[in-house]
């Protein structure tokens, strides 16, 4: 169980309030910013900043799987996740869980695992974590099923990828790669082709299947969108359906239709931290300096984020409100999350306690509680004579 602080003040540093850094202080009660005088907190030296909001994460397979062949239970992975985030600024998280023809994790059976260690898990949280759906195209015959679980489970993000063409590729170019993919799951080459080859035939039913979804996540409220887009007719398709997100898209021209058509675009921090994709896609810093990528997600890394931010800062690419909407305001706005994203009177005081001088996240504060501490700023909060409840189990 996690304990909220008690009414507090934080004082001196810069804070990113209404759109620009400025020198005020910052009230909490009950989970929430307020006003009002409270014993402070100095933290001259430090920026707070609205916390991290990421729309896209699958670290937490690294979590609960740290090698192929030796998963952990989920509870532990979840924990272990849950940490992760915190300790990097991170607020609200969406675990990106696939619900795939593939098999092994990613299958329909496999998301369901998950999703009931989460919701069992919830009560333990220290940052808000969610579950974004990343369902595969050729999935048709798991409708009523995939709509049911997201029902029950409350996902609220469903995003539509398809790694079919892929497989098709390797097995006509890349037999080596099929085989090793094949091996993942528990399959001989030739099983894997077999199971590539069943899927290709239900290929005339995934656009009755998509439309069908979508109409149904219309009604219920879930934000869809759709993953690794390649080229400017699949973003339209995708758009023209109600999937407005566009996740990753591998060149320019997705991208420049998704802005053109009102569509959000997310990109991979890593992709600017690093300077490039790691599997061969467009450059993240391209986008943004075209003004064609609108928020940047965690990907399979947490510390990416903040570092992006601070990247597009250092390389005068944005000044630091900018960037840092980039990953706290905008995913808000896009997920319709309004109690969040922002500093502002009555929103959940989720905050990024950020060293000036190194950029280190020395504490972050997830409604009201301190989930993460280290640093001199824990020195800071330690400091103070009235006693100061931290987040626990």
């Amino acid at each position: 169980m996690s304990y909220p602080l008690p009414p507090l003040r934080l004082t001196g540093a810069t804070i990113l309030r209404d759109g620009v850094l400025q020198q005020r202080s910052v009230a909490i009660a009950r989970g929430t910013i307020t006003k009002g005088p409270l014993p402070a907190v100095d933290l001259s030296g430090y920026y707070i900043l609205p916390g991290i909001i990421d729309l896209h994460g699958d670290a937490f397979e690294r979590h609960i799987a740290p090698r192929p062949t030796a998963p952990f239970p989920m509870a532990t992975g979840l924990r272990a996740t849950d940490m992760d985030a915190a300790s990097n600024g991170v607020t609200t998280a969406y675990l990106a869980q696939g619900w795939s023809w593939e098999g092994g994790s990613r299958a329909p059976d496999g998301a369901e695992s998950f999703l009931q260690a989460l919701a069992a898990y919830r009560a333990q949280m220290q940052v808000d974590l969610r579950t974004q759906l990343r369902c595969e195209t050729h999935t048709v015959d798991s409708k009523d099923r995939l709509l049911e679980v997201v029902a029950r489970y409350g996902v609220d993000f469903v995003v539509f990828n398809n790694h079919l063409d892929e497989y098709l590729d390797l097995a006509d170019n890349r037999p080596d790669e099929l085989a090793h993919w094949a091996r993942k799951f528990g399959r001989t080459a030739d099983e894997q082709l077999a199971l590539v080859r069943r899927v290709q035939a239900v290929s005339r039913e995934v656009p009755r299947f998509l439309c069908n979804l979508a109409e149904r996540f219309d009604d219920m409220g879930v934000i869809y969108g759709s993953h690794d887009d390649p080229d400017g007719d699949t973003r339209e398709t995708y758009s023209l359906i109600g999937a407005k997100i566009c996740e990753f898209p591998t060149a320019r021209a997705p991208a420049a239709l998704a802005k053109a058509v009102g569509d959000p675009v997310l990109m991979g921090a890593p992709n600017v931290v690093r300077g490039g994709s790691q599997s061969g896609g467009i450059s993240a810093m391209s986008l943004i300096k075209s003004g064609l990528c609108d928020a940047l997600v965690s990907d399979y890394y947490y510390p990416s984020l903040a570092q992006a931010a601070f990247r597009l800062v250092s390389e005068d690419v944005l000044p630091l409100p900018e960037a840092w909407a980039m990953i706290s305001t905008r995913p808000a706005q896009i997920m319709r999350l309004h109690d969040r994203g922002v500093i502002d009177y009555g929103k959940r005081a989720d905050l990024a306690i950020v060293n000036a001088d190194t950029k280190a996240i020395e504490a972050t504060i997830s409604a009201g509680r301190i989930v993460h501490l280290t640093g001199e700023a824990a020195n800071r909060f330690l400091s103070k004579e009235t006693d100061m409840p931290l987040a626990a189990e």
